[in-house]
């Protein structure tokens, strides 16, 4: 069990600095430890770092303590600091309740640097104030009215351990109650969770390993000419837009105002990038579109008409239901109508890609601009801006990707229903 201890509990006035510190304290007076042995450790010459002990606890369990009296060392040596509070499993911070200076500096310079070591570790830290508190009439001399002299409150140590999430403890003084029973039971509190903890760990681990090293059945050889498939990149992208170059399963014809050509779509790919496109085929009424915007601009740009389909599909087999048949009134528009598709096949957010398909193929800015214009209106979300920053956002993108679920298992725009085990899907 490693635990690192910061911070020094001896007020910093006190003529008793002879005292031994709290954790060298509670190693000799537990009747759970054996064999204390200690070592000093230092980053250069002269220049102590810590102070590191080593015991036996419940018996046979190895106790390593790292006791850094001095905060300087997550300044001098943030390396070493980094490292300690990683491999620790229980961190002790003490002070002084008579040294308000050094808990200012620590809970503004120091326990900032402990949560960003800690990171997101779950390692408990036990707080310990220390000393009974001076409370008797203060000099009113300028040096003793300074806040150095005045007491760290309970509330004040409270609110530090609640800033680290953790153990808050008062002693009074070293003695035998304070260190055994009250900061030493809680100390050993963690010490069994900590064995708990690392036992499971060690239990997982071994059952890992002999599952591992069980005998494996024998690999039965495959055919020669049957490849094993690893793995397969997905194709459903390319899939879709195939629909929009082959006319597979069109049921949708877009046709200019003198009905001379045919651009053929699929209602339901239409359907699940714009409103305007359900409000369209009916998928919404006018009433559900609440938005007056999306309900003049689907009437204005497109009219659907009833009527004989155009002749047969490009396999030469006519489709079993007509397609739907669309005007479209903006020339300018129409003429750009098959752009327009292939952005909405490959996802509806290559914005860039169609300013550029658009670009080459109008020759005009003004018109560039309309049309694409045009094309931030149908992708509108009603009640909501539209802008080209959201067109290029991967929100779209997103809407995309899920809205054909909005479909699944629903009679809007199925044409297909498999029965299973007696259930309609």
């Amino acid at each position: 069990v490693n635990i690192v201890a910061f911070g020094n509990e001896r007020d910093s006035f006190s003529e008793d600095n002879q005292q031994p510190s709290l954790i060298w304290s509670y190693l000799g007076r537990s009747a759970l430890i054996s064999q204390i042995g200690s070592s000093l450790s230092a980053s250069h010459v002269g220049n102590p770092v810590f102070t590191e002990y080593q015991a036996c606890v419940f018996g046979n369990v190895r106790l390593v303590v790292h006791e850094c009296p001095v905060w300087d060392i997550f300044d001098s040596d943030w390396y070493t600091s980094c490292r300690l509070i990683g491999g620790a499993d229980i961190i002790v911070i003490k002070y002084s309740v008579n040294d308000k200076t050094s808990f200012q500096e620590l809970k503004d310079s120091y326990v900032p640097m402990v949560k960003k070591a800690l990171h997101h570790c779950s390692v408990p830290v036990i707080i310990s104030a220390i000393g009974a508190r001076k409370n008797g009439v203060p000099c009113t001399c300028p040096l003793c009215t300074s806040d150095r002299r005045s007491c760290v409150t309970t509330s004040e140590g409270a609110q530090l351990a609640k800033e680290l999430g953790a153990t808050y403890l008062e002693l009074h003084t070293l003695n035998d109650f304070y260190i055994q029973k009250y900061f030493g039971g809680v100390l050993e509190y963690f010490m069994i969770q900590t064995l708990n903890q690392k036992s499971s760990e060690k239990m997982k681990k071994r059952k890992k390993m002999q599952k591992c090293h069980r005998v494996q059945p024998p690999q039965l050889e495959q055919p020669e000419k049957m490849p094993i498939l690893k793995g397969e990149a997905s194709h459903y992208n390319a899939d879709l837009h195939n629909l929009l170059c082959c006319c597979q399963c069109a049921d949708v014809a877009f046709y200019p105002e003198d009905l001379s050509t045919a651009v053929e779509a699929h209602k339901i790919i239409l359907c699940s990038v714009s409103h305007l496109f359900m409000l369209l085929f009916g998928v919404k009424s006018p009433s559900d579109a609440h938005d007056a915007s999306v309900v003049q601009l689907a009437q204005s740009l497109f009219a659907v008409q009833a009527g004989d389909p155009f002749p047969s599909s490009p396999r030469g087999v006519p489709p079993c239901v007509p397609p739907v048949r669309v005007v479209v009134k903006d020339s300018v528009f129409c003429s750009c109508l098959p752009e327009v598709l292939h952005f909405i096949y490959s996802g509806a957010f290559q914005w860039e890609r169609l300013e550029e398909d658009i670009k080459k193929k109008l020759k005009d800015p003004d018109k560039t601009e309309h049309v694409l214009e045009k094309v931030k209106c149908i992708l509108k979300t009603p009640g909501k801006l539209n802008t080209v920053k959201d067109c290029k956002s991967h929100q779209i993108k997103r809407l995309y990707n899920t809205s054909l679920r909005l479909f699944f298992n629903t009679p809007m725009l199925a044409d297909v229903i498999f029965k299973i085990q007696g259930t309609v899907l």
